[in-house]
């Protein structure tokens, strides 16, 4: 319990750093996780985006309405589907994306990446096998 613990707190500090970070910028965790997977892969619809992001497409949505009020996501349609709408990057969307992507990197630098090769392979390969378990938990629950 001392690892899940220090897991769980580790989790809280990088996320108020990055929080803090991504602030100055005028945005959001949720908001920066939105760009930031439309720089991955535009043309999403609103429902794959929410199952990329493991949210509803209910948080999504007004997620979505948000970006696109302030010019940095447009909806564009779906030849043939009148119910969904293919997400794209403005280009003020996809400059604020590189910036909260910097500022990412930036951190992780400063972090992580300060650790030695071998720390990074043997830290990788942990992460790895417990998201392993934990995909195989959500597939089988055991209580």
């Amino acid at each position: 319990m001392r690892v899940w613990f220090r897991f769980i707190r580790l989790n809280r500090r990088v996320t108020a750093a990055m929080s803090a970070r991504l602030r100055g910028l005028g945005l959001s965790i949720p908001q920066f996780d939105v760009l930031s997977t439309l720089t991955e892969r535009e043309g999403l619809t609103q429902q794959d985006l929410a199952a990329r992001l493991y949210v509803t497409k209910g948080n999504v949505s007004g997620l979505i309405d948000r970006l696109v009020e302030a010019g940095l996501v447009e909806r564009r349609p779906i030849p043939g589907d009148r119910r969904s709408h293919a997400l794209h990057l403005t280009p003020a969307g996809a400059d604020l994306a590189a910036q909260g992507l910097a500022a990412q990197a930036a951190y992780v630098g400063q972090t992580l990446g300060r650790l030695g090769d071998d720390d990074l392979a043997a830290f990788e390969a942990l992460v790895l096998r417990w998201r392993a378990l934990a995909r195989a938990e959500a597939e089988n629950p055991t209580d």
